[in-house]
């Protein structure tokens, strides 16, 4: 056992989810007194969103994790106007949060393509400088991967997430009888008939105290945030990580998930959420699960039944609750029609609104004078 976790910490090592770096604009040029001649301005670093690129990548190519952009030329007989300094480009993974060492978000890169300027270039020396040239900006930055999915799946070590992400899709996560099997994320894809996709991510098993970074802790609770809806994965028969750790029912693990969601950021519960009872193959589920379902019929009154500390303030109200078995196939097929269901009507009311929203902000544009008045009665 202990030689396994040995080998599943290596290859989490393998996952690189966030990264320091040295980045330093270039210098300027020199300008040229005697004619007036302004030198160049110095290069300027910027990351870049580039696909199928990692953080893993960046620091196997650049191990000392420096980034320098060129000096500008200095001003000459033959170029007044020194040549900007060469830019330098860091390509990183889409879905890239950059902050300074301070925590100060600098932006975001969510799309193919998007650039930050993270480090300007100094200014070439002029009239105004007494043609000596300015430094580049200098700092470090951080690089944080937050993976973006259609679907993230929350749950206790052992509910059997990485099973049911095995049988819904064409992933291949390591599965094991111990807790934490999933020790870095795994993506997924939904393969529907009209060649649909649906990415799911599989995250680290949460543990109670994860929002303060227990367990897989923030590890774990970061890439939650980028993904559309959430999908609670929970284990009939509830859950037990040691035998120095209280017994969860079901219910209690629905609430200490909830919880734990609510105490790392409050956001998280506004994602539309799916329920998925798991491991309904066992012989005593039936009965578990009727208990389940009349503690979820009546959530405010059950809640009260358990202490504060496993009680959320704000309690999850999920689209549906679909009992199935990873193991046998039981209710997969109604699990990805569900999926698919609540990810379109989530997508009509972000259109609609981004319409409604759009409409609203031309109405404010146009002058009233500009509206025409024909069609409409005339004041007498």
């Amino acid at each position: 056992m202990v030689w396994t976790s040995r080998a599943c910490f290596r290859k989490y090592g393998n996952f690189v989810d966030n990264i320091r770096l040295y980045v330093r604009g270039g210098s300027g040029g020199m300008g040229l007194p005697r004619l007036g001649g302004n030198g160049g301005n110095g290069g300027d670093v910027c990351v870049v969103a580039k696909k199928g690129t990692t953080l893993k990548q960046i620091k196997d190519k650049h191990p000392n994790k420096r980034f320098t952009a060129g000096v500008g030329s200095n001003s000459s007989i033959y170029a007044l106007r020194g040549a900007k300094g060469e830019d330098t480009q860091v390509f990183a993974p889409t879905g890239i949060s950059v902050t300074t060492d301070g925590g100060r978000i600098l932006g975001e890169l969510n799309c193919e393509g998007d650039r930050l300027l993270v480090a300007r270039g100094g200014h070439g020396g002029s009239l105004h400088s007494g043609f000596l040239p300015s430094k580049g900006q200098t700092r470090h930055i951080r690089l944080d991967l937050k993976l973006i999915a259609d679907l993230g799946l929350v749950g206790f070590p052992n509910a059997g997430k990485s099973s049911l992400l095995t049988a819904l899709s064409h992933a291949t996560p390591m599965i094991a009888s111990y807790p934490f099997t999933t020790l870095r994320p795994e993506i997924g894809k939904i393969m529907y008939d009209d060649h649909k996709q649906v990415s799911v991510a599989d995250l680290p098993g949460l543990i109670e105290g994860a929002h303060v970074n227990k367990g897989m802790g923030h590890k774990f609770l970061k890439h939650v945030e980028r993904t559309k809806q959430l999908m609670f994965v929970v284990d009939i028969c509830g859950f037990q990580l040691g035998s120095n750790t209280p017994f969860r029912s079901a219910f209690e693990t629905v609430l200490l998930l909830t919880k734990e969601l609510e105490l790392y950021k409050e956001e998280l519960l506004d994602k539309p959420a799916i329920l998925v009872i798991n491991k309904m193959d066992l012989p005593e589920a039936q009965g578990r699960l009727r208990e389940l379902e009349a503690h979820l019929e009546n959530l405010e009154e059950s809640s009260h039944i358990f202490p504060e500390d496993v009680t959320p303030k704000t309690l999850m109200r999920f689209m549906h609750i679909v009992p199935v078995s990873a193991t046998t196939g039981l209710g997969l097929p109604l699990l990805k029609s569900l999926i698919r269901q609540s990810l379109e009507e989530q997508d009509d009311i972000e259109t609609e609104g981004q319409r409604s929203e759009k409409l609203l902000k031309l109405r404010r544009e146009i002058p009233t004078s500009s509206i025409p008045s024909w069609g409409f009665p005339q004041p007498t």
